[in-house]
């Protein structure tokens, strides 16, 4: 039986998750410990907000430490710099797009793990990037949204 390939992600995307991986577990999980272990050291646990907050926040950095290890085993690295076909939108593409009122943006398909749609970054699995995947320059794509069904206009592809 054939893994599945896992979730795609950009090299700068898992760098991103590994920094964030490594600052929550060399910087504030032992801030925490220290103080949850000052904390203890002041008797009544019961009504020590240092103690409970400290044991709580603990609680939160070992679960997304454990989510962060997780997705960074899970995910398929792909660099847009090796695609191969650069006339058709594929993951890693900055793709510059018009719709039916000539309103013009630009989105790069990234993996949904680093999708931030207000720096124009747009996840995989996106309606949007769905709708545009293996296009090329001068198709229409229609994308259904909840506001309704719009149309995009692919005007040029770039692969960084």
């Amino acid at each position: 039986m054939t893994q599945k390939p896992g979730p795609p992600i950009t090299p700068a995307g898992l760098a991103a998750l590994k920094a964030r991986y490594d600052h929550l577990l060399g910087t504030e999980r032992p801030e925490i410990v220290e103080i949850v272990s000052w904390a203890a050291g002041n008797g009544d646990r019961s009504e020590n907000g240092d103690y409970l907050y400290g044991r709580k926040r603990m609680r939160e950095i070992d679960r997304e430490l454990g989510y962060l290890a997780r997705r960074m085993k899970a995910c398929r690295v792909v660099d847009p710099a090796n695609q191969p076909d650069r006339t058709r939108v594929f993951f890693g593409a900055r793709v510059e797009l018009a719709d039916e009122d000539d309103a013009a943006c630009e989105v790069t398909i990234v993996g949904d793990d680093e999708q931030d749609a207000g720096e124009g970054r747009i996840g995989w699995s996106s309606p949007l990037a769905k709708a545009l995947k293996g296009a090329s320059v001068g198709d229409v794509r229609q994308v259904r949204l909840p506001a309704g069904v719009r149309e995009w206009e692919v005007m040029a592809i770039h692969y960084d």
